[in-house]
């Protein structure tokens, strides 16, 4: 009897081990540090991919934005990234969210200017955190999440305005404006209708990939 009970609690701690040292993450995704956020590359250079990314607005007063990606960085993401171009997921879709520091977009929620804008996906998995020590400066691309989930990127998008210290190491970097700066410039100077909100539609007609220049 007493070896079944010994057997019994044996058992018992093997099973809270385990659920102890799987809690937090699924399976594939970056193993978390003891602060929550998945480890980051240190030291990296930015080698930028073959293709860049063209977006071209449907109003020519916008103009076009050219960015680079960096696989090395976010191969993830890039690969999410040139993935939807290629299907024309980011055609007709508006930027969502203009302030002093980012112009956002890519959710395919703003073609309708649904209420809940800001909260859309492409249906693909999401892309884990691919954190590095890239600043977060002017021009920088990074991939927008939804809510607390740092595992959560997909389809959205930001660039930056100007550089914003509190980015660094807790948004995933994978490009940088190259081109058109003047013109995010703009989109992100249109007048708003609420919270961040542009009070008209600033409506992306493609997003293609093109040679490196």
């Amino acid at each position: 009897m007493r070896k079944k009970i010994c057997l019994l609690i044996a058992l018992s701690l093997a099973s809270i081990f385990s659920l102890s040292c799987n809690q937090g993450g699924k399976a594939g995704l970056p193993k978390n540090d003891a602060s929550g956020k998945p480890p980051f590359t240190k030291d990296v250079k930015p080698v930028p991919d073959s293709e860049v990314a063209v977006i071209e607005m449907e109003n020519s007063v916008y103009g076009k934005i050219t960015i680079e990606l960096y696989p090395n960085v976010a191969p993830k993401m890039v690969e999410r990234f040139k993935q939807l171009i290629k299907e024309g997921f980011y055609n007709g879709i508006a930027f969502h969210r203009i302030n002093d520091t980012v112009v956002q977009g890519g959710d395919p929620l703003s073609k309708t200017d649904d209420p809940a804008v800001g909260t859309g996906k492409s249906g693909k998995p999401n892309v884990p955190a691919e954190f590095s020590d890239i600043p977060y400066e002017t021009g920088i691309v990074g991939a927008a999440r939804l809510g607390n989930d740092i595992n959560s990127q997909d389809s959205q998008f930001f660039m930056m305005i100007r550089r914003e210290p509190q980015f660094d190491k807790n948004y995933t970097v994978f490009g940088k404006v190259i081109d058109g700066m003047n013109n995010v410039r703009t989109i992100a100077g249109v007048p708003k209708a609420g919270k961040d909100k542009p009070a008209e539609r600033v409506v992306i007609k493609s997003v293609t990939l093109q040679p490196h220049p």
